[in-house]
């Protein structure tokens, strides 16, 4: 609720009732209150209602809400709510105690504008992620004179930097606000796109695709925050399933749009693209959001954010190396092993830190954890089902990239008009139901290309249901747990939360590419090895399905168990 100049915020008259303040219980504005205001002390109620007896009955207090300064503990303030108008005699009234923090006025179409800038700026960065697999070869022929595998850092650069930094902003962005680092963030990622498609050798490319995963991290957790904000509990939801939905298409789409940008133009135009979306977000951003932000956190430790992001950048490093170094390779268990070690580190030293850069206490609560542990498998075995699907249209059917990328779109289009219709079914039934029946769905989806898909193409019988089935599963799954974590967390910790969701979820994408990667290394003999190999990657979906489900049975949604910290 905006504040005017004196410090009140003017509520407005909803559906017949008036939302009035009572008193502010402090002694800076005793002064300032009427007599009956004033007679509202620690003792509560009975003397204000005796105060309005005295006036005849009918006095209604100022229609103004007094929120007190929001440093320390959180203040309490005596709610006054009435059914009558102001010409009535006062016919029904209740008292109730309320957290002055907990009692906004939501403005619904300032919420889905919210919504929808915050989904413009995901589109673009979940676009980036994959957007790139197709224009890489353009880029190898632009620079010759580079090997391949520093090549490949422009696309890893992005993904290492982004896991790195995406918890740590989360943090930074709760404290110094979600509205700032909402524009900065789309500010920093703009501009690395442009640099990006303006750069002519391979290190200033990778230099400004850091930058990208920089403006991304930053991005990122603060668009989740703002719409958890600006939307009430009982609608999240559905927020929430349209925030994931826009984000799961965006990277879908990537391959067929990038396919084509790279056929009209150049692999310089994946990062034009980026502009027109940016300039909006950034200029929309200015006046339509409305900041939020907790002065009484404390910024993160130097030291934590250091720690953590050298622990996520080595084990990403590790792992998205292992195609080119292999698995056994010195440099492979090195890095593996060194992030392991900064991860203990960091777990011991968040422990002990005044100003911790991630909030252990969050794994505490039950819909946290648990919702975490089914993102982390189900983002492994939807990357593999996503990377190896286009292998598997383009290496054993022969078909384009382009062809592979418009043949994968169905699924995306299918999940971008299911996330909103289960994200209103959750408020019926909540989350867990929905979540165990995607997870199924999606296993079966596995198991479907397993006994369908052969080298023999037949894209609608035996691609097109499995694909289907997966997009009904997917619908089902990620968007309800985003709004399941988004439900659980304090209103203070949206935005770190927002990241560990978004770190937790790129960390399983990375062993799923890994893993994809290095089921399908190695000598090929014919094409029954070919099937065979792909088939292992269809059993990782079955297996993320079945385990997303397993993991999604101790989560309480819907109720009780979505409600704060304090209650796990």
């Amino acid at each position: 609720m905006p504040l005017s100049a004196d410090g009140l915020s003017h509520a407005r008259p909803t559906e017949g009732r008036l939302i009035n303040s009572a008193a502010a219980l402090t002694a800076s504005t005793t002064n300032k209150r009427t007599t009956a205001e004033s007679s509202v002390d620690e003792a509560g109620e009975d003397s204000f209602i005796k105060a309005n007896a005295s006036r005849g009955g009918g006095f209604v207090p100022p229609r103004r809400v007094w929120h007190p300064p929001q440093k320390g503990p959180r203040p309490r303030v005596l709610i006054w709510l009435s059914e009558s108008s102001f010409s009535e005699q006062v016919t029904r009234k209740c008292w109730r105690v309320v957290d002055s923090t907990e009692a906004p006025i939501i403005d619904e179409k300032a919420a889905w504008r919210t919504l929808l800038l915050s989904g413009l700026a995901v589109f673009a960065t979940f676009l980036d992620t994959s957007i790139l697999f197709v224009a890489f070869p353009d880029i190898v022929r632009s620079f010759p004179s580079a090997e391949s595998t520093q090549l490949s850092w422009v696309i890893n650069a992005y993904t290492i930097a982004f896991a790195a930094l995406v918890v740590p902003s989360g943090k930074i962005a709760d404290r110094v606000g979600h509205k700032r680092s909402f524009l900065f963030g789309s500010l920093l990622f703009t501009c690395a796109s442009l640099l990006c498609a303006a750069s002519q050798s391979p290190i200033v490319l990778i230099l400004f695709r850091v930058a990208q995963g920089v403006g991304a991290a930053v991005l990122i957790p603060s668009s989740l925050a703002l719409v958890i904000r600006a939307f009430p509990r009982e609608k999240l939801p559905v927020a929430v399933a349209i925030w994931g939905g826009i984000g799961g298409v965006a990277g879908a789409l990537g391959p067929s749009l990038g396919a084509v940008l790279v056929d009209a133009a150049n692999w310089r135009w994946v990062f034009l693209v980026n502009l027109p979306v940016g300039l909006i977000t950034i200029w929309g951003g200015r006046i339509i959001l409305r900041e939020s932000s907790d002065e009484t956190m404390k910024i993160p430790s130097l030291s934590g954010v250091v720690l953590f992001a050298g622990s996520a950048a080595l084990l990403s490093l590790g792992v998205v190396q292992s195609e080119d170094w292999g698995w056994a390779d010195n440099r492979t268990l090195t890095s593996l092993i060194a992030g392991g070690v900064l991860l203990t580190v960091f777990w011991f030293h968040q422990r002990r830190s005044e100003r911790p850069a991630l909030d252990l206490d969050l794994f505490g609560i039950r819909n946290v954890a648990w919702a975490n542990t089914a993102m982390f498998v189900y983002g492994g075995a939807f990357a593999a089902m996503f990377f190896g699907s286009v292998l598997f249209l383009t290496d054993v059917w022969g078909w384009s990239i382009t062809a592979a990328g418009f043949g994968v779109a169905p699924g995306p289009t299918l999940v971008a008009l299911l996330a909103p219709r289960a994200g209103k079914l959750a408020t019926v039934v909540g989350q867990r139901p929905l979540l165990v029946a995607g997870g199924l769905l999606f296993a079966l989806s596995g198991l479907l290309r397993i006994v369908m898909l052969g080298a023999e193409p037949n894209y609608l019988v035996d691609y097109l249901p499995s694909m289907l089935l997966t997009a009904l599963g997917v619908a089902l799954l990620i968007p309800q747990l985003s709004s399941t974590i988004a439900q659980a967390l304090p209103q203070n910790r949206v935005g770190v939360g927002s990241g560990l969701n978004q770190a937790v979820r790129q960390f399983g994408a990375t062993f799923g590419v890994a893993l994809t990667v290095a089921f399908l290394s190695g000598e090929i003999v014919d094409a029954a090895e070919v099937i065979a190999r792909f088939d292992r990657i269809w059993w990782l979906i079955v297996a993320g399905g079945l385990l997303s489900a397993a993991a999604s049975l101790p989560l309480q949604t819907g109720g009780a168990g979505a409600r704060s910290a304090e209650q796990n």
